[in-house]
């Protein structure tokens, strides 16, 4: 690491040079911040994509350095002259700790059950460290202003650069998850994009994080790496398999008391690997270490599955794993050898943005739009139910039928308990 002045020069492979200043250091130098070295972006993406080993730590160092090239864009068009200095300094903040309260191993812990990382962010807020390095900034009420644009709930004009259609955490972990996986999909026009956002003023006086009309082609552009990124890396089938491996492994160690979910939460990707290797009756932990992976017995595309089918998965992990166990049984396989994956984010490809024309006029991106511009979440709602599979991933061969699966995926969360509570067989019941 280089001095400059009153900056350090971190070098990086995606940005080359990012300029920290001396008093964000301090909170780049905090435990809680630092435990971020330890925790990969990608989660057990590396058993596909073995560069895939990047962390959250050298991802939020990048979100802060185009918090700071847009932040400087915006003021040298003038567009802050009217913000106050700290709102700019607590989105720097923010965009350099919104992942501050992230799980070990990426999302998986979220859809297994815990609660989000944003929230998970609170209690990072706490450390004495972090507060000190925070508290020297000298802006009032510090901590809670920055969760509030890391939660999305923050009244400022500025909220979309940290949480948004545009965010600046999307720009930053498409284009370097793209790069560390070594694949070509998620090639974003990142200078395009920051030079096109821009502060919209809403005929109520309000202003908003938009886009430039000649931006959109850009805008356009990161749907669709984001698109190729979930479908092609983070729900590559391996990945999921892994995922869903985990997700069971650890939900089984909190259900027995061997782990709480406090201490998973400021746990690292070892920490959490080395206290699950000792649960009891699975070998969940040892076939992850040694890639010994689920397999696939059905692979669905989601515009195969009825209207709703299955959205229960993503959202009732406790129902999810009594349903598994009782497939499971029916299949001749014991209980955690049979796990269902079908991953939704239907925010994943949402577009709500403020549009400022080329005359000065202003418009809407996203359901709300005019006929104009709608084509666009039109066409990011396609794209969503393209990259979602759903997938039944066993530990031994079995035979499945498609048409039985998908009679169980149909059926609500109210009538599959009803027939978990009956002893009715699943895959035979009308």
């Amino acid at each position: 690491m280089a001095v400059a002045g009153d900056f350090e020069v971190i070098r990086d492979p995606l940005w080359n040079n990012i300029r920290v200043d001396s008093a964000s250091l301090r909170v780049v130098d905090s435990a809680p911040f630092q435990r971020l070295r330890y925790v990969r972006q990608l989660g057990h993406a590396y058993l596909v994509y073995p560069g895939a080993t990047h962390t959250r730590f050298e991802h939020a160092l990048g979100t802060h350095h185009l918090a700071r090239r847009t932040l400087a864009l915006l003021a040298e068009r003038g567009e802050l002259d009217d913000i106050p200095q700290e709102e700019v300094v607590l989105v720097r903040l923010a965009a350099l700790l919104h992942d501050i309260g992230h799980y070990p191993f990426s999302h998986a812990l979220e859809e297994a059950g815990l609660p989000s990382h944003e929230a998970l962010a609170r209690e990072q807020f706490r450390d004495p460290e972090l507060q000190a390095a925070l508290a020297a900034f000298g802006i009032q009420s510090v901590e809670r202003r920055v969760d509030e644009l890391i939660r999305g709930t923050s009244e400022s004009p500025l909220q979309g650069l940290i949480s948004g259609s545009l965010d600046l955490d999307k720009i930053e972990y498409l284009t370097r998850d793209a790069r560390m996986s070594g694949v070509p999909y998620g090639t974003v026009d990142v200078d395009r994009l920051i030079h096109s956002i821009t502060l919209v003023t809403h005929t109520d006086g309000s202003r908003r994080i938009g886009v430039h009309e000649k931006g959109v082609s850009a805008l356009e552009s990161l749907l669709f790496a984001k698109y190729q990124m979930y479908r092609n890396v983070y729900w590559h089938h391996a990945v999921r398999s892994a995922t869903s491996m985990f997700k069971r492994l650890v939900r089984t160690a909190v259900a027995r008391g061997d782990l709480e979910p406090d201490w998973i939460a400021r746990s690292t990707d070892e920490g959490l690997m080395e206290a699950v290797r000792n649960v009891r009756d699975t070998d969940l932990a040892a076939r992850l270490r040694s890639r010994q992976l689920f397999k696939r017995a059905l692979d669905v595309r989601a515009a195969e599955v009825p209207r709703g089918g299955g959205d229960w998965i993503s959202r009732d992990p406790g129902l999810v794993e009594r349903v598994e166990d009782r497939l499971a049984a029916e299949l001749g396989l014991e209980p955690g050898e049979l796990l269902l994956d079908f991953p939704a984010k239907p925010a994943m490809l949402e577009v709500d943005l403020p549009l400022l024309r080329h005359g000065g006029g202003t418009a809407v991106l996203g359901r709300e739009g005019s006929a104009d511009w709608l084509g666009i979440q039109q066409v990011a709602d396609e794209l969503h139910t393209s990259a979602r599979r759903l997938r039944v991933f066993v530990a031994r061969d079995v035979d499945i039928d498609q048409a039985a699966m998908l009679g169980v995926l149909e059926r609500g969360t109210g009538e599959l308990a009803a027939e978990l509570e009956s002893g009715a067989a699943l895959l035979s019941a009308s």
